[in-house]
């Protein structure tokens, strides 16, 4: 039976922990230093998810994942519970003034041939189909009509955890620290607390945190933890229809039931680990609300009613997902930097790290590979948000 120790129980470890345990009966020690999982990007996500990117290798995981999640309550089931995720598709819309008009056609011109269900639409078009929304200014918008939106994020990982957990799989509190090594093989991993796990093979998940692990195998990860602050809005207005809207200022926003979730970038330096209590409320007052005002006229009478902050597992290399064997290794793998979109790819990378694992093919993270560090080959992702 193989032996696999995970190195992180958050959506992106818990998924790729399932789909071994579920699918290739192997054995799986999954290692978690915060089971508690209250800094983990997994807890704190928008839980978003899209088909409007640049590259090919993110629109066809995050359609996999999204065919996935209509039929997670079956795949995920355990007896008779099954997971229900609140998945809604009301789509992404992306707006360009005319300096980004260009790159938006080029954009789609690139997703249609991936076979995205989106569509370019003129100013007149989109006050018709939004009659809130200001488009003066505007020269393009780009929505999707199907296939994107966003779900309940920590249900999924707490699907995952308990199907892996019922699978044979379990989840020990232990914080990695190091590894034991001989020749190209990893044989075992070393905890803080003295423990020392073995196993066939080694997933390194560790989300934000999983650069000193790559250091201590002699592969440097550019992943960095990049704090994002999102804002909780109460609003009289009503948006019919509203989909997740990223303005060309870069701000974002969402309906969430009653309420409206608005974030955008960060002021200032972007530093790396910056403290998840520290909310920029001036990044609100200055600069959110008042684009927010003039995109959509009606919420300029809303009211903030909490905030919270996460964190991107930034890939500073190239803004994409790193899955796959570490070079030099023969039984050491990742799946880290997923930039934003870690947690709406998580059933498709944890299903194809299952396969590569296990010794199979796994196609749809090929050019994912971390090779590509050593290589100076970066597969850049415009559509950050």
């Amino acid at each position: 039976m193989l032996e696999v120790t995970v190195i992180g129980g958050g959506v992106m470890g818990a998924a790729t922990a399932c789909f071994l345990a579920r699918d290739h009966a192997a054995r799986v020690t999954v290692l978690e230093r915060d089971p508690s999982y209250a800094r983990a990007s997994s807890s704190l996500s928008l839980s978003s998810i899209r088909q409007q990117f640049s590259q090919p290798v993110n629109i066809a995981l995050s359609r996999w994942s999204l065919a996935f999640l209509h039929r997670a309550a079956d795949e995920l089931a355990v007896a008779d519970d099954r997971p229900a995720l609140g998945l809604v598709e009301p789509g992404y819309l992306y707006l360009a003034t005319d300096a980004g008009a260009a790159t938006l056609r080029q954009l789609h011109a690139l997703q249609r041939a991936e076979g995205v269900d989106v569509a370019l639409l003129a100013p007149a078009e989109l006050a018709a189909r939004f009659p809130w929304l200001a488009v003066a200014d505007l020269a393009l918008g780009s929505l999707g009509l199907s296939g994107e939106g966003w779900f309940d994020g920590p249900a999924l990982h707490r699907a995952f955890r308990r199907k892996a957990i019922a699978c044979g799989a379990r989840f020990v509190a232990a914080e990695a620290t190091g590894f034991e090594t001989q020749g190209d093989r990893v044989q075992a991993v070393r905890c803080a607390d003295g423990m020392r796990v073995g196993g066939d093979a080694f997933v390194l998940a560790a989300g934000a945190w999983s650069a000193p692990l790559g250091e201590a195998l002699g592969c440097p990860l550019p992943v960095r933890a990049k704090k994002r602050d999102v804002f909780v809005l109460e609003t009289p207005a009503a948006l019919p229809g509203c989909p997740l809207v990223i303005d060309p200022s870069g701000f974002w926003f969402r309906t969430e039931g009653a309420l409206l979730l608005a974030g955008g970038p960060p002021r200032g330096d972007d530093a790396d680990d910056l403290p998840l209590d520290a909310i920029d409320h001036g990044l609100f007052e200055d600069l959110l609300w008042p684009t927010l005002a003039a995109r959509v006229p009606a919420l300029e009478a809303l009211r903030l009613r909490s905030a919270w902050a996460g964190y991107y597992e930034m890939n500073l290399f190239d803004h994409n997902g790193l899955a796959g064997r570490l070079p030099g290794w023969a039984n050491a793998f990742t799946a880290c930097g997923f930039s934003g979109h870690g947690m709406q790819q998580a059933p498709a990378v944890g299903h194809s790290m299952a396969r590569l694992v296990a010794g199979l093919d796994a196609p749809l993270i090929d050019a994912l590979t971390p090779q590509r560090l050593l290589d100076g080959r970066p597969l850049r992702e415009a559509n950050v948000i």
